[in-house]
């Protein structure tokens, strides 16, 4: 059983949070979050927090089933462009340059690899039999 959790409208740059999202994607959740907490980006602290979200919205949908028997890992986390703030910075002889301050949305799945079971594993099983 897999749990969801979002971000929405974090002001990093999506190039910079996609850095740390990397570091992590894929890892047991136990892993990751000492990976996030000993990493010097800004974002980390960000995905610290939403990591222990998606696990406490994992614990309620699976209310009977302990945190520790379920060996949860990050199944996939993406970071996509959110909105953009435009303003005006001042620049020589009367012009003005265009700064774009930019920020992302960041979809984090949380899934336990003891409940799973793939075709594959079906299907060798079947060829013993």
């Amino acid at each position: 059983m897999e749990a969801i959790a979002k971000l929405n409208n974090v002001p990093t740059s999506p190039r910079k949070m996609r850095l740390v999202a990397d570091l992590v994607r894929g890892k047991k959740v136990g892993q990751a979050l000492s990976i996030l907490k000993f990493t010097p980006n800004h974002g980390s602290i960000r995905l610290e927090k939403l990591v222990l979200s998606a696990i406490a919205n994992w614990q309620a949908k699976n209310p009977d089933e302990k945190l520790e028997d379920a060996e949860l890992y990050i199944k996939t986390i993406s970071v996509d462009g959110g909105r953009m703030l435009k303003r005006l910075r001042p620049a020589p002889q009367g012009r003005a340059h265009r700064i774009r301050k930019r920020s992302n949305h960041v979809t984090l799945v949380v899934d336990s690899v003891a409940g799973e079971v793939t075709a594959d594993i079906v299907e060798s099983n079947e060829k013993v039999n």
